[in-house]
């Protein structure tokens, strides 16, 4: 039987001997698909006492955090999310502290947070409170204090939330464990019980928030003199499926029966069939509740007892219903319950880009260089979802019949968030077609964002040609041995009108090596429409303006030359 992840919680925290308790605390555990996709939140943090506002900046970065971490798009990577919302937090403390905002001035905290996704912790670190990690008996600190020594006896804190607009933070990521205990104290608590205190009330037994108030009360009999906060979390289950579990889940609803016009399925009625192919079914249908024309999606039964391929086919429902640009496909959730496996999508009325290549040979660089700005635009989205598009070719992206650029197919994406989820699906074989994919792919190396440029690289060479930029691939896609082993042909073999500034702004698109690529989008399209000298003038350039170098290496030996000439002559 499939596991899922399985957290307990609980915390302490108390003013002590100070009038007012400046620490903060909270965690928050989902109850639904959230802890799957966001993971669970535990935080802590504590106000500096220098400032004015200890206690409402560390109340704000705890409860903010939470809240705008569970606002962040499912598709982001741990990292990206926890960068984001600390960026802010950090900001708008600062200018709280720092401006007219409020009557109380200086709004710093320390700040602890770990993410608890499914089968790794997510650290994020800054200040002088702590998280440790009891494992097996053997306790181990997991942070580093952000404390500057000037003597034996004097020290500051270095780095809070709130201090500056900069801000640098620790961020880690550790493996866990069934049974794992982590514990998060602010100093009130750890300055003033040993280590050896802290596993013997960790071995104990009792729930975690006992084990907390007994760290709290031990370090108040130790005569603590600041504010005291323990937090304890045990990790009781781990998410754990096998392939056949996953497969089990993927395969719950039954593959559709072939649909045809006039039949209805959960509530829609197929109006016509849009394409057939040996991967897929695609029909247009109305909505009987609202009338509303779409299109709907059905798995080929040719892949029925393939895990990978029915995963993709979820993912791309999944990663649709979370974007929101013109130039991405939107796929829709039903308010009425399934009994087969599809999805809907919105209609588009138009035509591929490989067969708009067909209908338009050798067309003007104006209107491609419009279609792949708008492309660009849809893949920059992407991008900032923090999602790799992957299989980007001309037979997944549309042109509609407001001549609006439309991507696809979502089925090949990787999504960091959910490549942070622990799965036995590990995709051996890089996305996407061969004839687009990026070469890093082959090589059996990891691609970045840039993968999905050398994609967009070869589209816009396909327009204007109607050919590859290589010689066309038909090898199984690991043969790649090497970059150079991939030949560039210029496009003005095919189109000799075309500048060689153009030349040259694709083959850096299509450069088979990602170092030598445009890394970000907007490079490519400033030199894809951004005309520039041609070899002819720039060989006509004065040395000195060309190439400064080769003009003095050359002055230098002339001058020598000369010199010695001269001596030679007076010598005889």
């Amino acid at each position: 039987m499939a596991l899922s992840l399985i957290i307990r919680a609980g915390f302490h925290t108390t003013a002590g001997i100070k009038p007012e308790n400046q620490d903060s605390v909270n965690y928050c555990i989902p109850r639904d698909s959230a802890l799957d996709f966001k993971g669970a939140v535990a935080v802590i943090a504590d106000g500096v006492s220098s400032s004015e506002a200890a206690k409402q900046a560390s109340e704000t970065a705890v409860k903010s955090f939470i809240q705008d971490y569970y606002s962040t798009p499912d598709t982001w990577s741990t990292k990206k999310s926890c960068q984001q919302i600390i960026s802010s937090i950090n900001s708008w403390l600062y200018k709280q502290g720092s401006s007219q905002a409020s009557d109380l001035k200086g709004w710093v905290t320390t700040f602890d947070a770990i993410i608890f996704k499914s089968t790794t912790a997510y650290l994020l670190h800054i200040g002088d409170s702590r998280v440790y990690r009891f494992r097996q008996g053997e306790l181990k600190l997991l942070t580093k204090d952000h404390i500057t020594w000037l003597n034996k006896d004097r020290s500051y804190l270095s780095r809070a939330l709130g201090v500056d607009t900069s801000l640098q933070i620790d961020f880690k990521a550790e493996a866990l464990e069934q049974d794992d205990l982590f514990l998060l104290t602010t100093d009130g608590v750890h300055d003033f019980i040993t280590d050896d205190v802290m596993i013997q009330h960790l071995s104990s037994n009792g729930s975690e928030t006992e084990m907390a108030q007994r760290l709290v009360e031990k370090a108040i009999a130790n005569q603590s003199n600041d504010n005291l906060t323990a937090q304890v979390i045990r990790i009781k289950q781990l998410p754990n499926e096998t392939k056949d579990e996953v497969y089990n889940k993927l395969s719950q609803l039954p593959f559709p029966p072939e649909l045809e016009p006039g039949m209805k399925i959960d509530g829609y009625e197929i109006t016509q069939e849009l394409n057939l192919s040996a991967r897929s079914q695609i029909y247009l249908a109305k909505d009987l509740e609202t009338g509303k024309e779409l299109v709907l999606k059905t798995p080929s039964q040719n892949y029925s007892d393939d895990p990978w391929y029915l995963d993709g086919f979820v993912r791309e429902e999944w990663i649709g219903q979370r974007l929101s640009h013109p130039g991405l496909m939107k796929t829709y959730r039903s308010n009425r319950p399934k009994q087969f496996l599809y999805f809907t999508t919105e209609y588009i009325k138009g035509q591929t880009v490989s067969q708009w290549i067909i209908d338009h040979p050798n067309p003007p660089l104006k209107q491609v260089r419009d279609y792949i700005e708008q492309l660009a635009s849809a893949l920059r989205s992407l991008h900032r979802q923090d999602v790799i598009h992957q299989d980007l070719k001309s037979d997944n992206v549309m042109i509609n019949s407001a001549d609006r650029i439309k991507v696809i197919d979502f089925g090949a994406v990787h999504a960091a968030g959910l490549a942070e989820l622990a799965s036995v699906l590990e995709r051996q074989q890089p996305e996407g077609t061969l004839n687009y994919t990026a070469p890093e792919y082959m090589m059996g190396e990891r691609a970045g964002k840039n993968a999905d440029l050398f994609s967009l690289g070869v589209i816009t060479y396909e327009m204007l040609t109607g050919k590859y930029p290589f010689k066309e691939q038909s090898i199984h896609k690991f043969q790649l041995k090497n970059y150079s082993h991939m030949s560039y042909i210029s496009v003005r073999h095919y189109r000799p009108d075309l500048p060689e500034w153009v030349d040259s702004t694709l083959k850096k698109a299509c450069a088979p090596d990602p170092s030598k690529r445009y890394q970000l989008l907007s490079e490519f399209l400033h030199d894809l429409s951004t005309p520039k000298e041609s070899q002819y003038e720039e060989a006509f350039k004065p040395l000195l303006e060309r190439n400064p170098l080769l003009f003095w290496k050359a002055t230098t030996l002339l001058s020598f030359v000369f010199n010695i000439s001269l001596l030679i002559y007076f010598l005889h």
